[in-house]
């Protein structure tokens, strides 16, 4: 299993989202309010943008979401299904604070979303 470094965990902002590259794949990584790390997939498949990291974190019925900046459809940040468009959805991977509090990505932890 392989993970990579992102940034430290200091570095991130509740309710906000950054962008990184992890072996040539954009992810999004989020800190909800809570402090929960979630991470998934920069490209919104809407909109074929690379823009999830810049979209707007919240929740609906309880579930962590992200509404994209373009469009606002809303995807899980647990599941990476759209809630507005069930024929969307996109990639979850693997996420951790590692030793020293650093935040790491695994692309090999990556959840599946059936469509």
């Amino acid at each position: 299993m392989s993970w990579t470094t992102i940034c430290s965990v200091e570095a991130l902002r509740p309710e906000s989202g950054v962008c990184a590259l992890v072996d040539g794949v954009q992810v999004a990584v989020f800190m909800t309010y809570d402090g929960e790390l979630h991470a998934l997939s920069n490209f919104d498949p809407y909109s074929e943008a690379y823009v999830l990291s810049r979209g707007i974190v919240g929740t609906r019925k309880g579930e962590p979401t992200v509404a994209s900046p373009l469009h606002k459809q809303v995807y899980s940040l647990v599941s990476g299904r759209c809630l507005d468009d069930e024929t969307l959805s996109v990639p979850v991977y693997g996420v951790r604070v590692g030793n020293g509090g650093l935040v790491e990505v695994s692309l090999e932890q990556r959840v599946e979303v059936g469509v």
